[in-house]
């Protein structure tokens, strides 16, 4: 009798878990997870902020999840254990076609694009007493590019490359970035590689003690790595984004980008990309980012392709074709 009473209640949890799950409690509403970042990036704030946007104005609710970010991210998504999630459009296309960083691993094919929404710029930041001026100045410096299979060393990867050098031509360092900003303010690092918005705290903070400089990527290499990455795109930091500097500097970013589940139900994604858009100004009264929020930004740099709840939205919109 016990051992089918035992039975009778894991049956139960199971069927519990199952509604929950699919927002089979009560209001009939949909219960969505979203993945995002640490709880010290921009990742789970800003997650924080469009999930309660999205459960004012539609009939889900969504939770938002703390993570590893991009690339844990997008094996959540391919896993099914989260049904939303931020990521950078270079690490889908890497993971969508088992590329770069993926190579090793095996192709998660089944993650589509709801939006894009905001650059992650590419930043090369260097004392300002090392005598670094320009890309080609690295070889043979202390460089950090990244933790080991980041996204931030592949970027560092091809920037190197197009300016003709190798990960063998400086003194390679693997940091996050609030470890390499700790190792330049020690005189252990001359230059690192961030890829984040901008601007980002570890430089932030560096800069209160450390003179920096952040070096520019030239128009025509630029061109070269949109040619063979067409995730990237130009942007211009200026002293709107670093009080400290004096004159623009032209760079690169790649797109944090609002993904999902080809299984998610497309009347959903619709929903989700109508209530990010339409409630813009709720999503900047929360945080800062939700000023490149639009849905002519939100098409840009497009890596993997949409879900076609979100095409749809995007074509009645007009800001596709």
């Amino acid at each position: 009798m016990k051992r089918r009473n035992v039975a009778r209640l894991a049956l139960l949890l199971c069927v519990m878990l199952v509604l929950a799950a699919c927002g089979g409690g009560g209001g009939g509403e949909t219960r969505l997870i979203m993945a995002t970042g640490g709880v010290a990036g921009t990742y789970y704030p800003f997650g924080g902020v469009m999930a309660g946007v999205i459960n004012a104005n539609t009939n889900m609710q969504v939770t938002v999840n703390a993570s590893g970010a991009s690339a844990d991210n997008i094996q959540q998504i391919g896993a099914g254990d989260a049904h939303l999630a931020l990521a950078q459009n270079d690490v889908m296309y890497y993971a969508f076609n088992g590329v770069s960083i993926w190579a090793d691993r095996d192709p998660i094919t089944n993650i589509a694009t709801l939006m894009t929404l905001y650059p992650e710029t590419v930043q090369i930041v260097v004392d300002a007493g090392s005598g670094i001026y320009a890309v080609e100045d690295l070889a043979g410096m202390r460089v950090s590019v990244g933790d080991v299979g980041s996204g931030v060393e592949a970027n560092a990867t091809q920037v190197l490359a197009v300016h003709n050098l190798t990960m063998n031509d400086i003194n390679v360092l693997n940091l996050g970035f609030a470890a390499s900003a700790d190792a330049m303010r020690d005189g252990m690092l001359d230059a690192f590689f961030v890829t984040s918005a901008a601007p980002n705290t570890a430089v932030m903070e560096l800069a209160t003690n450390r003179d920096l400089r952040i070096l520019p990527i030239a128009e025509d290499r630029a061109a070269a790595l949109i040619a063979d990455y067409p995730f990237y795109a130009r942007v211009t930091l200026d002293s709107s984004d670093y009080y400290w500097l004096t004159t623009p500097v032209n760079t690169l970013a790649v797109q944090a980008t609002l993904i999902t589940s080809t299984d998610l139900d497309e009347q959903l994604a619709f929903d989700i990309v109508r209530a990010l858009i339409e409630n813009q100004p709720d999503i900047l009264e929360g945080h800062a980012r939700g000023a490149d929020i639009s849905a002519h930004n939100a098409v840009q740099s497009i890596s993997v392709p949409f879900h076609p709840g979100a095409q749809r939205f995007f074509e009645e919109y007009g800001v596709l074709g």
